[in-house]
């Protein structure tokens, strides 16, 4: 029997690989079976001073993410031995990649397309795994997909129960069980109950965060360069632009040092909505950014640093952004801006440190299949990727 921890992207594939395998699979899941559209009260408390947006339940931040399908960190895995072009190919193939329609294509995210174009930049359409026959284009990919028109996890979640795979929801793995350096199994609470589930595979799913706390339990030095994509979004009034009830983040402009894409943000609304400005008038765009990894968690406790590079890289991309709204049609006196947030935490379990280039720990049988393993920060939104290194892990461990 296999134990995956976690059914977020890496989990929810491991899972359905190897259900379809014939191998006995349990996926333990700290949050609950959820509706899509519900997904947004899933957002996890970190504390105040630290906006970093995930979620826990069964596809985990899958549900919320904007359905953007980027080969993100390519060559930084290339670099370490490891290509991941054909299960690249073997994913994009499976989540139907592409870009999407021209009717899924907003008057927004065209002005902003057209925008960069004038200013000497290279906008490109933003690779999707979104079905137009289903979506509704609501604006509310971030929030959970009233219509599932966008792929996530639970979807792989759902075809390996089907498979025969035992989903345990709303169960906290709190340690793992070894011995001579070999796991065992785990230990679990589900409703105040202890349990312990055994197996010679555990493969670590929780994210970055939640992995890293439980290898720390096993003594594996994990927690350490944790990164989270810091981003922003800087927007201003343009009368009709309607982004707040398109399809978010159909366009991209992407640099060495940050990323932009088009984004609505209540956030900048709120900034404007006193002075009697509709929400259909505000255009904003998402600059994000490649952090140095100067993160780490303690004791479960999480602490985050803006580096002066990072810093330098957002004012570059909010630079260019304000460019970009100026050709819009954006007056500069009236941009406003959000406070950095963060998503996609990643680097707390590297390759090459606490993970081998098959993704498994010092402990035998004990993998980590999330963004922990990144070796640093794609700046882009990792969902494909994980996906990638997962069906690569799931062949290893089927063969």
């Amino acid at each position: 029997m296999v134990i995956i921890v976690g059914s977020g992207a890496g989990g929810g594939l491991l899972a359905m690989e190897l259900a379809l395998a014939n191998i006995p699979v349990t996926v333990i899941e700290k949050g609950p079976f959820i509706k899509t559209v519900d997904a947004f009260k899933y957002y996890d408390e970190i504390h105040e001073e630290l906006d970093l947006l995930k979620t826990t339940c069964i596809g985990g931040s899958t549900l919320v993410s904007a359905g953007n399908a980027i080969r993100a960190g390519e060559d930084d895995f290339k670099n370490l031995g490891i290509d991941l072009s054909t299960e690249f190919s073997e994913v994009e193939r499976l989540l139907n990649v592409h870009e999407l329609d021209d009717l899924h294509i907003g008057n927004s995210s065209k002005v902003f397309m057209e925008s960069a174009k004038k200013l000497g930049l290279d906008p490109i359409k933003m690779p999707k795994y979104i079905d137009e026959d289903k979506c509704i284009i609501c604006g509310t990919c971030a929030f959970g997909c009233p219509t599932d028109a966008k792929w996530s996890s639970k979807d792989f979640v759902k075809i390996a129960k089907d498979n025969g795979a035992e989903i345990l929801a709303d169960t906290e793995v709190t340690d793992l069980i070894m011995e001579e350096g070999i796991i065992k199994g785990v230990i679990a609470i589900n409703d105040g109950k202890t349990m312990e589930l055994f197996s010679d595979i555990v493969i670590l799913s929780a994210g970055a965060i939640d992995s890293s706390i439980i290898l720390q339990r096993a003594g594996i030095n994990a927690g350490d360069e944790l990164f989270f994509d810091p981003f922003v979004t800087v927007g201003g009034i343009l009368k009709g632009a309607g982004l707040n009830s398109e399809v978010q983040m159909t366009a991209l402009v992407k640099s060495k040092n940050f990323i932009l894409s088009p984004h609505f943000s209540k956030i900048i609304y709120d900034e404007f909505k006193e002075d009697g400005i509709n929400i259909e008038d505000i255009f904003s765009i998402m600059v994000k950014i490649p952090d140095e990894s100067k993160g780490f968690i303690r004791d479960g406790n999480i602490t985050k640093i803006n580096s002066f590079r990072d810093v330098e890289y957002i004012a570059e991309g909010c630079a260019t952004a304000g460019f970009i709204l100026k050709e819009s049609g954006v007056d500069p006196k009236n941009i406003k801006s959000t406070n950095i947030r963060g998503a996609h935490p990643g680097g707390t379990a590297p390759i090459g440190k606490i993970v081998d280039n098959n993704l498994e720990t010092k402990i035998r049988g004990l993998y980590v299949a999330d963004a922990s393993v990144f070796p640093k920060s794609p700046g882009a939104p990792p969902i494909l990727t994980i996906l990638a290194l997962s069906k690569r892990l799931s062949k290893h461990i089927i063969n």
